[in-house]
């Protein structure tokens, strides 16, 4: 099969047969599970691979036919993608730019590498803050950092944007 031209960071969410998110795929990888009859095209993204015999619509959210026990509940790392996904790429001091991970306890400090303690934060606001507390140097933040909700997982695995029509099955 000689596949039409598909943007290569396109990415589709699978749903489980319960149309329960289960992880986040390339689109072309959807689009093969949709050939093989493994699962259903859900929502469309508007475009379509070209191939010999066959047109197939390049998809944005798929449904698999069969039920796939998931065995665990997912966590989600605290990694620079993930904060930043949960932070909108926004400073928690400031809401400028953020190019950096912040510890609001430091570590030299005692505080721990956990989704209550990172947050994004821009290179003028982590210089100022460097190994102080916050109540040391008079800065606050924004909002409490916290984990992700239940399918935050699928922000983390998506990278910047999500396409809008993933809302109604993470939300």
């Amino acid at each position: 099969m000689v596949a039409g031209i598909v943007d290569p960071v396109a990415k589709a969410l699978v749903l489980n047969a319960t149309y329960e998110p289960l992880s986040v795929v390339a689109a072309r990888r959807a689009a093969v599970l949709v050939l093989r009859g493994r699962a259903d095209v859900i929502e469309g993204s508007g475009r379509v691979l070209h191939a010999e015999r066959v047109q197939v619509p390049v998809p944005s959210v798929i449904r698999l036919n069969r039920f796939v026990h998931v065995p665990f509940v997912r966590g989600i790392a605290v990694n620079r993608r993930s904060v930043f996904a949960r932070d909108d790429h926004a400073c928690q001091y400031c809401r400028k730019g953020a190019e950096n991970l912040d510890h609001v306890v430091p570590r030299s400090r005692g505080g721990q590498h956990v989704w209550e303690n990172v947050v994004a934060c821009c290179s003028r606001c982590n210089a100022r803050k460097g190994d102080k507390l916050l109540s040391e140097i008079n800065m606050s933040l924004i909002g409490r950092p916290s984990a992700p909700s239940r399918f935050g997982w699928v922000y983390a695995r998506a990278g910047i944007e999500l396409d809008p029509r993933w809302e109604s099955y993470i939300a």
